[in-house]
């Protein structure tokens, strides 16, 4: 047990060291924070599309796993839909406040992609499966993202964007994707190695970013917004352990299923949500906060809940 707690400890704390390069870079004058708009376009159109790529040219097709995917996509979207409603039943009379909205996003949709795959895994490095589980659980929050997520940040049902659900770089790969993994297609050792190179690039682009946005928060209102505090306890602490308990009692579903949507469920909130609120004007600064912390202190709640698996 303590072994499984150190090894998502170094594989946490290592990811973090990203953030932490980032951060100096700016501080140090290296950086500006301004070069985090170029670093998120190369993330989410160039890299983000290769990790998901990648997860499937790893993983040999068989049906089961296709349909053990397509179980996890709805499993994942079920438990995310599940906890936002509950939010909005408990806030809704509060929702003429932008924090409230932001903070019940923030609370739900996480950083399942650039965190979640390299955690997910170092948990199970003979399991390439949990590759396409982390990318299949991108591929259900991005489609809230632009749904529920997106209504919830304006306050206006109006700003759903079903063509920008579909229409998106995350739901393009993971159309790519498919057919080659259904097909078993497998390009030439240097395509895919560029692919892998472009992939293993994801999470440090991710973290540099965030890196650079921490630099340019100031510290004392990082700390000074009670519902920053609400939100990161929901994210990773209080829905990842409904989850593990709603799981838990499923007979059809094997352990590596369940614990994947375990810890899937308790990385920290996605970088997404900072991007909508800028665009939207909304909370900017309680969406910053919500992240930065999140992602600071997932470093001691995911290795702890690692512990129950």
């Amino acid at each position: 047990m303590f072994d499984i707690f150190l090894l998502t400890f170094t594989n946490v704390a290592v990811i973090l060291l990203y953030l932490v390069c980032g951060f100096v870079l700016v501080k140090s004058g290296k950086c500006h924070p301004t070069h985090s708009k170029t670093m998120s376009a190369l993330l989410v159109y160039v890299l983000s599309p290769a990790m998901i790529i990648n997860a499937f040219l790893k993983l040999d097709y068989s049906f089961e796993r296709l349909l053990s995917m397509l179980w996890f996509f709805l499993a994942s979207l079920f438990v995310q839909i599940v906890l936002l409603l509950m939010l909005y039943l408990i806030f809704k009379r509060k929702y003429g406040e932008g924090k409230y909205r932001i903070m019940t996003v923030g609370s739900a949709l996480g950083n399942v992609g650039f965190f979640g795959l390299p955690v997910i895994t170092a948990l199970f490095p003979e399991e390439p499966i949990v590759a396409c589980y982390a990318v299949t659980f991108v591929f259900s929050m991005n489609l809230l993202v632009f749904t529920a997520g997106r209504a919830l940040i304006t306050n206006d049902p109006k700003q759903v964007s079903v063509k920008s659900a579909i229409l998106n770089p995350t739901t393009i790969s993971m159309l790519i994707a498919l057919p080659l993994f259904i097909f078993k297609v497998n390009f030439p050792i240097q395509i895919s190695k560029i692919i892998s190179i472009l992939s293993e690039m994801t999470t440090p682009m991710c973290m540099f970013v965030l890196g650079f946005r921490l630099a340019s928060v100031p510290f004392k209102n990082l700390f000074t917004r009670p519902l920053t505090y609400l939100a990161v306890a929901i994210k990773l602490i209080i829905f990842p352990l409904c989850v593990f308990l709603i799981v838990k009692f499923i007979p059809f579903f094997d352990n590596t299923f369940k614990s994947s949507l375990f810890i899937l469920c308790g990385m920290p909130s996605g970088a997404i949500i900072l991007s909508l609120a800028e665009m939207y004007e909304s909370e900017t600064e309680l969406s910053a906060n919500v992240i930065l912390l999140s992602t600071l202190f997932c470093v001691i709640t995911i290795p702890l809940l690692t512990l129950l698996i």
